[in-house]
């Protein structure tokens, strides 16, 4: 996955949608948000915390909210775009021009500062066990510093390598995923430390 350093750069780098991201970042930044740059995408914030996204892909493009399940949503225009896998973000996808509604869209915005700034949260299920594949076992097995560091992680930081793994769908995906990552976990740093 491409990693943009600015938002420019990502608008200019999509193949679909061009005008309609540059329509969505004008509402956002109407807003007060501040304008960033996070896992290579446009992300909007306030007060260092993050508020909205902005994304294209092939057959839509939209906003996602970090908090959206918080959200009233009385236009019923988000959706849960990671079922079982997210429980506070929210995506709003649209397909044409004329599904920005800036007023609308300004409203989600205003409730989603509202909210930060009360403190609600929905915080990360952190009871779930972390389960590592077997491939990733394997590589660890064959590494002392490596199984060490692995297991003087955060429990999130192991999350993260689980799942990064676990994800693959193909057994060559695993091995390259596991080739990447192994110099980083003997680090002992984390899989996303340089996007935070």
């Amino acid at each position: 996955m491409l990693r943009h350093k600015s938002v420019d750069a990502y608008i200019d780098s999509a193949p679909h949608w061009q005008i309609e991201l540059k329509a969505l970042r004008r509402v956002l930044l109407s807003t007060g948000l501040v304008e960033t740059v996070k896992w290579g995408g446009p992300c909007y914030t306030l007060n260092g915390k993050n508020m909205v996204g902005i994304g294209a892909f092939k057959s839509y493009f939209g906003l996602w909210f970090f908090q959206g399940a918080l959200l009233k949503d009385a236009n019923k225009v988000l959706i849960n775009a990671q079922e079982g896998r997210t429980r506070a973000m929210r995506q709003w996808r649209m397909t044409s021009a004329s599904d920005i509604q800036p007023e609308l869209i300004k409203s989600y915005v205003r409730e989603a500062a509202a909210l930060a700034a009360s403190g609600r949260k929905i915080r990360a299920d952190r009871s779930k066990p972390i389960i590592v594949p077997a491939e990733l076992k394997a590589a660890l097995a064959r590494s002392k510093a490596s199984s060490v560091a692995f297991g003087k992680l955060r429990p999130g930081l192991q999350r993260e390598y689980t799942e990064y793994v676990s994800e693959a769908k193909r057994a060559e995906t695993k091995q390259r995923r596991i080739e990447k990552i192994m110099p980083l976990i003997a680090a002992g740093v984390g899989l996303n430390d340089k996007y935070r």
